[in-house]
């Protein structure tokens, strides 16, 4: 009898060792932790064009209801250029790829009470059944998890000025040389460093294309004085870029690079003029760490007199769409 317990105990210690290697080696399906909209699933399943978008603009970006309005306008473009939207951020705990018009409104009512969310707080606003709004590193990890090729943006972080002193450099540029999925920006954020956000980049090994110039954009305008090695000229060379680094298993992602058209394109001067007031009052009152881009752009916003944030919804519109005409393109090459 005692023999019998003893080889049944052995036997369920056997057994609980493979189950425990088997999920070594075959880990649970991350893809079933993600909330996903019915249209965005069924989409992806069908091999549809899907264009993921982020959640930090909505809730940090503008106050209600403009940013409902903007939420939903930008959704609409992406529908008008053959995609269907997937803006991601995460409800009551639960990651969501797809939004609902209740759910995209909740958020923008939400504004800054929902926390902005990088990479490193995922973890912290699941456990903790939180409200977040994801950034550009949180909204690549989720669409890459659930199949979404490419990601519009308004414009990626980067290395924050003085950077070389702070070490201030965004988990963006990290989730770029390490997640696969296409972001589509005009750039980087003006109130950045942008050749040491370049070179950031080159050392993560990003491939960073400019859309239709030879020029890396400045987010609020055209040009930023640097060049870029990789210079696309139509939805479909995007496309291409993007399929090849995908079949090649590089790993990383792609960056494109869409300049804000010229009609919407903030006074140069003017802006750099805002920015250093705003960097100058950002260091007096001690704004640091993911507190410091939404000050900034807020600021730099107050002091011109709204332009920067007439400009930002102009060139998040004209990235959706220009995302939009990617993915399609995308869609048909495979």
């Amino acid at each position: 009898m005692a023999s019998s317990s003893s080889s049944s105990s052995a036997s369920s210690s056997a057994l609980k060792r493979l189950s425990n290697l088997s999920n070594h080696l075959r880990p649970t399906n991350s893809n079933a932790l993600v909330k996903v909209s019915a249209e965005v699933s069924e989409a992806l399943s069908s091999g549809h064009p899907v264009v993921a978008l982020e959640s930090t603009i909505i809730s940090h970006g503008m106050p209600y209801p403009q940013n409902f309005e903007t939420a939903k306008e930008v959704e609409a473009i992406v529908r008008d250029n053959g995609a269907v939207p997937a803006t991601i951020a995460i409800l009551d705990g639960i990651p969501c790829a797809g939004l609902n018009l209740e759910q995209l409104e909740r958020l923008a009512q939400l504004g800054k009470s929902a926390q902005k969310t990088a990479r490193r707080d995922i973890a912290h606003v699941v456990a903790t059944k939180r409200n977040g709004a994801t950034t550009v590193s949180a909204t690549m990890f989720f669409a890459a998890m659930v199949g979404i090729p490419v990601f519009v943006t308004g414009g990626i972080g980067g290395v924050h000025r003085h950077g070389e002193h702070t070490m201030d450099i965004s988990s963006d540029l990290t989730e770029l040389g390490r997640t696969p999925v296409a972001v589509i920006s005009a750039g980087v954020k003006s109130i950045l460093d942008i050749p040491r956000t370049l070179e950031y980049l080159e050392t993560q090994g990003v491939c960073v294309g400019a859309y239709k110039t030879n020029e890396f954009p400045a987010f609020f305008t055209e040009t930023s004085g640097c060049k870029v090695p990789c210079r696309v000229d139509s939805p479909e060379d995007c496309a291409r870029l993007i399929d090849a680094n995908r079949k090649l298993n590089l790993g990383n992602g792609v960056l494109i690079a869409v300049p804000i058209p010229k009609e919407h394109s903030a006074s140069g001067s003017l802006i750099e003029s805002a920015i250093q007031r705003a960097l100058t009052e950002a260091r007096e009152k001690n704004v640091t760490g993911n507190a410091e881009t939404p000050f900034l752009l807020a600021r730099v916003g107050e002091l011109t007199g709204g332009a920067s944030l007439a400009s930002n919804i102009a060139l998040v519109k004209n990235n959706a769409a220009v995302g939009a005409k990617i993915s399609v393109a995308l869609a048909q090459l495979t």
